[in-house]
């Protein structure tokens, strides 16, 4: 029993007693996500309870929401990171960018599982989901194809990120195991990931009198495929910073000149992606002669997320690689990612029925949007929790568990 409470204490409790642990998470952050954690999660129960029509202002003209076109569209695009920094070290050997695969990983897992836990409430019938994986085998559906793929993908993120729970939890033999592991996973996660990124687009080929001509192309999926993967490195980007500033006591040895230098690498990568993208949607928008469609209100929206999302952060990208300015390579990275946010709800919502009078367009309910909020903070809450414990920030020559209870104590950043 003293064992337990000492593996307890030390590993879930940083050394502290339960006292000086919950001392420790009062603060302004944490009191901000309780207020959402406590609005939000009634909201859940609600919905499970009464259904979707009383929780939602979902109808015929818009099965699909906030909750998909965020929580699934957005949140699967921002969970990418897994696949473009996971292909970079493990199958091109770009090892200078491993100090990035860890939170890579972890944010790819956590993103994927949300995504999928989000999904529970949008599904009228959220407890058939094992049919998918069981009785029904809809080959024909893309629906069908992106469900196996989401759970074939967050088992490759289990198998991924395994080596650095087993390295927390000491257990070196199987840390070993699953790093053998690592590089099969890898490669068996680039083409499922591809292939669902790409599906996700393939959904809304068949909207093609629903979706307005300035989005709708036969060229969806390539255009999902290719924003998540420039969406996937500026998240890193954006992450690392984020995490380096908010964490820095996790990080050993940390050299700020060289994590510049790899910022910048990364921003020549994104740069690459965002100009191969914005030049295909011109080819497209060539090809389809929908430019006549740019002088409308969505017209001008069109141009400000091409413009102003597309090719703006990736001329900031450029000056700032050649320039070694990593500020604005992570100012890049911020507008690449709200870029990626723009289009996905422009897609599904914004620019989806856009024939239909605005008394029956879509407008998420606040329980909706509280519900998604809920998702978030619990998705950052648990990246908090993970990275205070684990060595996800970096690649220890030696298991933290062999460290005194009192210096994780001491690198502990609340949670």
């Amino acid at each position: 029993m003293n064992t337990t409470n000492s593996w307890f204490r030390d590993k879930i409790l940083l050394g502290m007693t339960p006292a000086q642990y919950v001392k420790s998470n009062l603060t302004l952050p944490n009191l901000v996500a309780a207020i959402i954690l406590c609005i939000s999660i009634p909201v859940m129960v609600y919905r499970i309870m009464y259904g979707l029509g009383p929780a939602t202002n979902l109808s015929d003209n818009y099965p699909w929401g906030l909750w998909i076109g965020f929580d699934i569209l957005v949140g699967i695009a921002l969970a990418a990171p897994g696949l473009t920094l996971g292909t970079a070290v493990h199958l091109f050997g770009m090892e200078k960018y491993r100090p990035f695969v860890r939170p890579a990983i972890l944010s790819s897992l956590l993103g994927y599982i949300f995504a999928v836990f989000a999904l529970m409430f949008d599904l009228g019938r959220y407890y058939r989901i094992p049919y998918l994986l069981v009785w029904s085998w809809g080959f024909t559906s893309i629906l069908f194809l992106i469900g196996w793929h989401f759970f074939l993908y967050i088992n490759i993120s289990v198998v991924e990120f395994s080596p650095v729970v087993f390295e927390w939890l000491n257990l070196k033999k199987w840390k070993d195991f699953f790093s053998k592991l690592t590089i099969w996973a890898t490669v068996f996660g680039v083409i499922i990931a591809a292939g669902h990124q790409s599906a996700l687009g393939a959904l809304y080929l068949a909207a093609r009198t629903k979706l307005y001509p300035l989005w709708y192309s036969p060229l969806l999926p390539i255009f999902f495929l290719l924003s998540a993967v420039f969406a996937g490195i500026s998240m890193v980007i954006v992450e690392s910073a984020l995490s380096h500033r908010f964490f820095a006591d996790r990080v050993k040895g940390f050299d700020h000149e060289a994590f510049d230098r790899l910022t910048i690498g990364l921003g020549k990568a994104a740069a690459s992606a965002l100009f191969l993208y914005f030049i295909l949607k011109v080819f497209d928008l060539v090809r389809s002669e929908d430019w006549v469609y740019l002088n409308s209100g969505y017209g001008y929206l069109y141009l400000v997320e091409v413009l102003g999302f597309v090719l703006f952060p990736a001329m900031l990208f450029l000056y700032g690689v050649r320039n070694q300015r990593v500020t604005l390579v992570r100012f890049a990275g911020l507008i690449t990612v709200l870029g990626v946010i723009l289009n996905r709800l422009d897609v599904s919502i914004v620019a989806f029925n856009w024939f239909l009078p605005a008394s029956q367009k879509y407008y998420p309910r606040w329980s909706e949007v509280m519900l998604t909020l809920g998702v978030i903070t619990l998705l950052i809450l648990s990246y908090r929790f993970i990275v205070n414990r684990m060595a996800v920030l970096h690649e220890p020559a030696e298991s933290e568990a062999q460290q005194e209870p009192e210096a994780l104590a001491k690198k502990a950043v609340n949670f």
